[in-house]
């Protein structure tokens, strides 16, 4: 039994821990004796909430505790861990105390407003501001990247009928994930693996080759293929690089779904081209052989650059759609701010648009953040925690 005091615990509660020795059975047995005499087991999330209502940490700190135990790659573990450790909060904490001293120099301007001295035209607001929406600029990248950590990127292999999806799938996982054959129409569903790709989670999809065909088996395929697209983030259009991109390949970019699209004209061994990278009519385009692997790691890097990602960010903290949410709407806020300062004859509304914004990055930690957000948030996490 080991005890720890408030206020200086995980919850800033006192904390007692007991340590069963034995299997499942014999700590069944001891939860079961807690509960008869008055204790209960911990709802998901209530430890690191206790944490959070208690002061102990913030809401970007309490949701990097969730991110942590789900973390995908090395990467995402060592970004959730400077989140847990308080980098993004700080960041968030520099930005406020600089919105602070702006709101201060604002409105104490419009409580000055009958002197003969124009405060807003004063060089130094002007710095101060731009500084400021330079730290929400740099803020958005590093946050932008720590979700994509988080969240990954969803890929879609679509293209006609033996150009190589299957064979680029399995190069890409490293493994057999999906059946290769000469035969024409071999994948009949959509197939899904999740990789790694330089600290970048994937999910990728290989689906039926796209084609007219009479065979309700694979008429079934290609309907899958079709809405898996529908999910996707990006679709990665393969072809045979010995005959480019035909008429009928044409057809069937023409029928997808608006989106992000990457063109891999593979074999290119077969074509006795080099792997390359380049631009083909404005779309981004990677030639390769998959079955011998030679172009893959151009591959992996444009999937990286295709998702805003790069690999071994040091700066990098984990973050959530929320998050990127409540930064842009900083920044806009801020944007309007300098717009109304700049005019000089609305400073009111330029000190409305200071506070906005520093409201949306309060969101963020939890300063201010509805009881409904908070319970959804912790009810996401693993019992107790």
């Amino acid at each position: 039994m080991l005890c720890f005091g408030g206020p200086h615990s995980f919850t800033g509660e006192d904390i007692v821990e007991l340590q069963g020795h034995g299997g499942p059975v014999v700590l069944a047995a001891l939860l079961a004796t807690l509960v008869e005499r008055g204790a209960r087991i911990a709802q998901p999330g209530e430890f690191s909430e206790r944490a959070f209502l208690n002061g102990r940490i913030d809401l970007a700190q309490a949701e990097a505790i969730a991110d942590l135990i789900d973390a995908a790659s090395v990467q995402a573990v060592h970004a959730a861990q400077k989140t847990l450790d308080g980098a993004f909060s700080q960041r968030l904490h520099t930005a406020a105390a600089a919105l602070t001293d702006l709101r201060v120099f604002v409105e104490g301007a419009l409580d000055f407003s009958d002197e003969d001295i124009d405060w807003l035209a004063d060089a130094k607001l002007a710095e101060r501001l731009h500084a400021l929406e330079a730290l929400i600029a740099q803020t958005q990248l590093e946050a932008a990247q720590g979700r994509r950590l988080r969240e990954g990127l969803t890929v879609a292999i679509v293209g006609q009928p033996n150009v190589g999806k299957s064979t680029l799938l399995n190069a890409l996982a490293g493994f057999d994930a999906a059946i290769v054959s000469e035969h024409a129409g071999t994948t009949r569903d959509a197939l899904r693996e999740h990789l790694v790709l330089g600290g970048l989670p994937l999910t990728v999809i290989d689906t039926a080759g796209l084609r007219d065909t009479t065979d309700p088996v694979e008429q079934e395929g290609i309907r899958r293929a079709r809405a898996a697209l529908e999910k996707a983030e990006l679709a990665v259009f393969v072809v045979d690089d010995r005959t480019g991109i035909t008429a009928a390949d044409e057809a069937l970019l023409r029928s997808l779904p608006p989106m992000p699209r990457l063109v891999v004209r593979n074999k290119c061994d077969l074509a006795s081209n080099p792997p390359s990278v380049f631009d083909d009519s404005g779309v981004r385009t990677v030639r390769l052989a998959a079955k011998s692997g030679a172009g893959l790691t151009l591959l992996s890097d444009e999937l990286q650059s295709q998702a805003g990602f790069t690999s071994g960010g040091e700066g990098v903290f984990l973050a959530r759609a929320r998050h990127l949410e409540a930064l842009a709407a900083a920044a806009l806020h801020l944007q309007h701010a300098r717009t109304q300062l700049a005019a000089r004859n609305h400073a009111e509304i330029a000190a409305e648009e200071l506070r906005l914004a520093q409201l949306a990055l309060g969101r963020i930690t939890g300063e201010q953040t509805s009881d409904a957000l908070l319970g959804e948030i912790f009810r996401r996490f693993c019992i107790g925690k």
